[in-house]
C-alpha cells in the first residue's frame, strides 16, 4: 500500500440481520491523498454502507478497512475523518459558531484557539456575519454549509460526505458544489461522496466509482480528467457529456437501469 493511500478497502463484504442480506461483496478500493471520488449505484446498492464502513459507523462482515494505515475504529478514535450527512445534523439551540466549534470542545481546546479555528471555518464557509444565528434561522444550503465547516473544523485528512446535498433545490445544490471544490482545494482534504446524480459525481470528482445492484460490488472506475479548477462553465464543455454518457453506460451495464424500473414499479403498486 502507497504511504499515499488514505483509505484501502480489501475484500470487504457486509451482511445485515438474520435474513442474510448482502449489502456489499468484495468491495476493493484505494482513495490516494487528495482525490475527490465519488460512489454512485441504484438506490440500495450500498454506497452509505461503504462509507459507514469506512467511518467506523458499521462493521465489514469480512475483508480489511484501513484509514491512514489504521484500522478503521482507530482511525475514528484518533479523528481522522469529518463526516456529513444528506441531513445537517446540527442543535438547534447552539448558535453557527458553538454548533462548528462543538468537535472541539470536545477536544477540549482552549476559548481562545477554539474561537481562532471558528472564525476562520466561518469565512471558509462564507457565513461571515452569521455566526450568532441559529441553525432555524438558517436556509438549508446555509445550514449544510455550517454541516461542513464542523467536519472540517479539527482539519481531518480525510472528508465523508453522504449525499450532503440531496435534499436541495439544483440552483442550491450547484452553488454549494462549486463552494465544495473551493474549500476541498484550500483545505488539501481528501473526500469521499455519496450521490445518486451522475452530473454532480462527474462534476466533482476525480474519480467515479460504479457501483453493481446489490450485493453491491465497485464495477468500474471513471477517471475523470476534467481541468481544475471546475467552473459553471465546465458543466457545458463537451468532454463534460462524455463522462456523463461514460459514466451513465457503466451504471446501465451493471443492470442498474431495471433495477430502478422494477422499484418503481413495485411503489406504483
Amino acid at each position: 500500500m502507497s504511504t499515499d493511500t488514505v483509505v484501502s478497502a480489501k475484500e470487504v463484504s457486509k451482511v445485515f440481520g438474520k435474513g442474510g442480506v448482502v449489502a456489499l461483496q468484495g468491495i476493493d478500493l484505494e482513495v490516494t491523498r487528495g482525490e475527490f471520488v465519488s460512489l454512485i449505484g441504484p438506490s440500495g446498492c450500498g454506497k452509505s454502507t461503504l462509507l459507514r464502513v469506512v467511518g467506523d459507523i458499521t462493521e465489514p462482515t469480512s475483508g480489511d478497512v484501513t484509514v491512514n494505515g489504521k484500522p478503521a475504529r482507530q482511525a475514528r478514535e484518533d479523528r481522522d475523518y469529518g463526516i456529513v450527512f444528506q441531513a445537517p445534523v446540527l442543535f438547534d439551540w447552539r448558535t453557527v459558531a458553538k454548533n462548528i466549534g462543538l468537535p472541539l470542545e470536545m477536544q477540549r481546546w482552549d476559548r481562545g484557539r477554539r474561537q481562532a479555528r471558528v472564525a476562520e471555518m466561518v469565512e471558509l464557509v462564507e457565513l461571515t456575519g452569521f455566526e450568532k444565528h441559529y441553525p432555524w434561522q438558517l436556509s438549508g444550503g446555509m445550514q449544510q454549509r455550517v454541516s461542513i465547516a464542523r467536519a472540517l473544523a479539527f482539519a481531518p485528512p480525510l472528508l465523508l460526505m453522504d449525499e450532503p446535498f440531496g435534499a436541495l433545490d439544483e440552483m442550491t445544490r450547484e452553488r454549494l458544489n462549486l463552494e465544495l471544490l473551493r474549500i476541498w482545494a484550500e483545505t488539501g482534504s481528501t473526500v469521499i461522496f455519496v450521490t445518486h446524480s451522475i452530473s454532480e459525481a462527474v462534476f466533482l470528482s476525480t474519480r467515479v466509482a460504479v457501483m453493481s445492484p446489490r450485493p453491491g460490488r465497485i464495477s468500474a472506475l471513471v477517471e475523470i480528467d476534467l481541468p481544475q479548477p471546475r467552473t459553471a462553465e465546465t458543466r457545458e464543455h463537451p468532454h463534460f457529456f462524455e463522462l456523463v454518457t461514460e459514466v451513465r453506460e457503466a451504471l446501465h451495464a451493471t443492470g442498474a437501469d431495471q433495477v430502478e424500473e422494477q422499484l418503481a414499479a413495485e411503489v406504483a403498486e
